[in-house]
């Protein structure tokens, strides 16, 4: 029975890449369903997202396969099975708008994630959690608890098996120490006011300067706050007639947006990470 799996990889460039990897899939039985490629001549890097279908071999006999064939090219290589939905583990607080958008498009089939566990500092959704269900951890975080509540959270993750987790509008800054743990597999969403507009209503500071402009930012996880590898960006435009709540409401669906396409993204293997910047393959 075939089945379709995707296969992203990284690698310094040099003629015949495009070439060796279509060999080896066609040695290896698979058949090409779509395929993208980019050249980064500052980095000198070549990246490439290939979903194809193979009936000959499982899983994980093209996995060792591949790995033998990535050594010989200096290659970073996944294999993905395309049907396998990602594990994941949302983190949120008190602003429910993007876990609510996430539940629903996931119980909508256009997410290919299931979600795991919900963890929060605040009991604010565990009903939520509950209509779907979905296991909700509250977990306080206070100055004192903060390294006790993180190993909570990390040991939980584990338990799941998540491979992603996204800060779902999750209020806490998260230690180094747990950055680490999750780099590259750790979605941030923030408006994209910053670093003009820092700290409490932010959109309060946005009216008060009259922005002509609202954004979102959805990003990796790093220990540098708010400024890990860039996934996905939009805005909506503003004007002098708006309110301070007109703001937050279109702050809050582009947020929503923005988030679900890096979700989306990472989920479908369409993100690889390029030094401090993404490549996506749309």
């Amino acid at each position: 029975m075939s089945q379709t799996y995707i296969l992203t990889l990284s690698c310094p460039d040099r003629l015949g890449l495009v070439h060796a990897v279509s060999g080896f899939l066609l040695q290896h039985g698979g058949n090409i369903e779509e395929a993208a490629q980019y050249n980064d001549h500052a980095t000198g890097l070549f990246f490439m997202r290939v979903q194809f279908a193979c009936a000959d071999h499982d899983a994980a006999t093209l996995r060792a396969h591949l790995q033998e064939f990535a050594a010989g090219h200096q290659m970073r290589a996944g294999l993905h099975v395309a049907s396998e939905p990602m594990k994941t583990v949302l983190l949120v607080s008190r602003e429910g708008h993007c876990l609510n958008d996430l539940l629903f498009r996931v119980k909508s089939g256009l997410l290919p994630i299931r979600v795991a566990a919900i963890i929060s500092n605040h009991r604010d959704f565990y009903q939520l959690a509950a209509s779907y269900d979905i296991p909700f951890h509250h977990i306080p975080v206070t100055a004192a608890t903060k390294a006790q509540a993180e190993a909570r959270q990390y040991e939980i993750i584990q338990q799941e098996g998540a491979e992603l987790v996204v800060l779902a509008r999750y209020m806490q800054i998260l230690s180094d120490d747990l950055c680490t743990k999750l780099a590259g597999r750790a979605i941030n969403i923030h408006h994209s006011f910053l670093p003009s507009f820092k700290g409490a209503k932010p959109y309060y500071q946005a009216h008060d300067r009259g922005v002509k402009l609202i954004g979102a930012t959805a990003h990796y996880v790093t220990a540098d706050l708010d400024e890990g590898p860039i996934i996905e960006q939009d805005v909506t435009r503003a004007d002098h007639t708006d309110t301070v709540e007109d703001l937050t409401a279109r702050g809050r669906d582009t947020e929503s947006l923005v988030l679900a396409r890096a979700v989306k993204w990472h989920s479908e293997h369409r993100v690889l990470l390029n030094g401090h910047k993404t490549v996506v393959f749309r």
